[in-house]
């Protein structure tokens, strides 16, 4: 274990005589809400990790912010959280530009988790960091794709999952393109949660709207269309010309009328099923509106007669457990339509599940935990961040 930058759960001191390999300070376990401070003076008793949720830091799960793309690159997390902020490409309510704080902001927990659903830590499997937004500025569509794209590639070249906090749909075309480029030669596939195809020509007009990511994606080649599976789909659109499209590029999906034959968890599966015939890696995708909007009513499109939210968060934990994911992420909260946070909070929710289903994986596969594991770059390794 590098010496360098000690994991939280130890008390060495880290050296001084290289440069710092975050952009904040390492954290280290201390006192907690079941480990009370003995002697210590109680202005310094709690480190950041350790104080309440809504104390301190503001990345996810205060995670180490780590923005630099070289010290990105050195550490080699197994994961990094990423926020797009982009609102501009709705063609309903907009507010999901707020959506990438507020899902940070939606937790009640600190320190390190347990997942009860899985039976793990798993920040104590996996080395994870929050590496901020994509620098978006508004009304400017196409520099907004093109930062995104730089950002997520950045990640991902770095051997990290990224796992992208939108922002409106739109963002999943510059972030799988992104995803797909760095894994390239394995091919990439897409399993899209949505209310919503997503598989538009053109939105009024706008190539790049949020009701067009998926075709962008076929058409540019970044994913085959035979390597997309969509679940969730309801409502009153796409049109028969849309849907003939999808059909004559080799798209599977699973309408939500499906889903109320034949069960979630068959429906789930068969997805799976798809998801692994075709693709070598899979990204994830997850519109927040295929959930029912009297679970998650803060989105710009809601669409009546969704998952509900554990059948969401259930099928999650069930692909990542089986699917190798490359990329991910999670879409289209715009929390001003949502007073309690409910939303934000789910939205979180599928983060975790996913973080704890791949720590998950790799105990079930027999791996060591990051931390007791030889480090892959520059002798750093550690949970949380190194």
């Amino acid at each position: 274990m590098s010496d360098e930058h000690p994991p939280h759960g130890t008390d060495e001191a880290p050296r001084t005589d290289e440069a710092p390999r975050t952009d904040e300070p390492q954290r280290v376990v201390g006192p907690n809400d079941e480990h009370l401070p003995t002697g210590l003076d109680p202005y310094t008793a709690y480190d950041d990790f350790n104080l309440p949720s809504y104390v301190g830091s503001t990345t996810f799960q205060k995670l180490p912010l780590l923005t630099d793309v070289d010290v990105l690159a050195a550490l080699r997390p197994d994961v990094a959280i990423i926020g797009a902020p982009l609102d501009d490409a709705v063609s309903n309510r907009p507010g999901a530009r707020f959506g990438p704080r507020a899902i940070r902001a939606a937790t009640y927990h600190s320190g390190s988790l347990n997942s009860l659903q899985l039976d793990i830590q798993p920040f104590e499997w996996l080395v994870a960091v929050d590496a901020g937004d994509a620098p978006i500025v508004p009304s400017d569509i196409d520099r907004a794709h093109a930062v995104i794209r730089r950002k997520v590639l950045e990640v991902a070249s770095s051997g990290a999952i990224p796992i992208v906090l939108g922002g409106d749909h739109s963002i999943t075309f510059p972030s799988a393109s992104a995803v797909a480029q760095a894994v390239a030669p394995r091919r990439l596939g897409v399993v899209h949660f949505d209310a919503h195809a997503d598989t538009a020509n053109n939105t009024w007009g706008n190539l790049r709207s949020h009701g067009t990511p998926m075709r962008r994606l076929i058409e540019s080649g970044a994913v085959a269309g035979r390597n997309f599976v969509q679940v969730g789909l309801r409502g009153y659109w796409p049109p028969p010309e849309t849907l003939d499209w999808m059909r004559s590029s080799g798209l599977r999906w699973h309408l939500m009328t499906e889903i109320e034959e034949r069960g979630a968890e068959a429906v789930v599966a068969d997805a799976i099923a798809q998801a692994l015939d075709g693709p070598d890696v899979v990204y994830l995708s997850i519109d927040i509106d295929v959930v029912d909007p009297g679970m998650a009513p803060g989105t710009g499109t809601p669409e009546p007669g969704g998952l509900l939210a554990r059948e969401l968060l259930r099928a999650i934990r069930q692909i990542v457990a089986q699917v190798e994911i490359a990329g991910m992420d999670v879409v289209e909260v715009a929390p001003a339509y949502d007073v309690s946070d409910l939303t934000a909070a789910l939205a979180h929710r599928c983060v975790m599940e996913a973080i704890s289903a791949l720590a998950a994986r790799r105990r079930d596969r027999g791996e060591p935990p990051r931390s007791a594991r030889p480090s892959r770059a520059s002798g750093i390794s550690g949970p949380g961040g190194g």
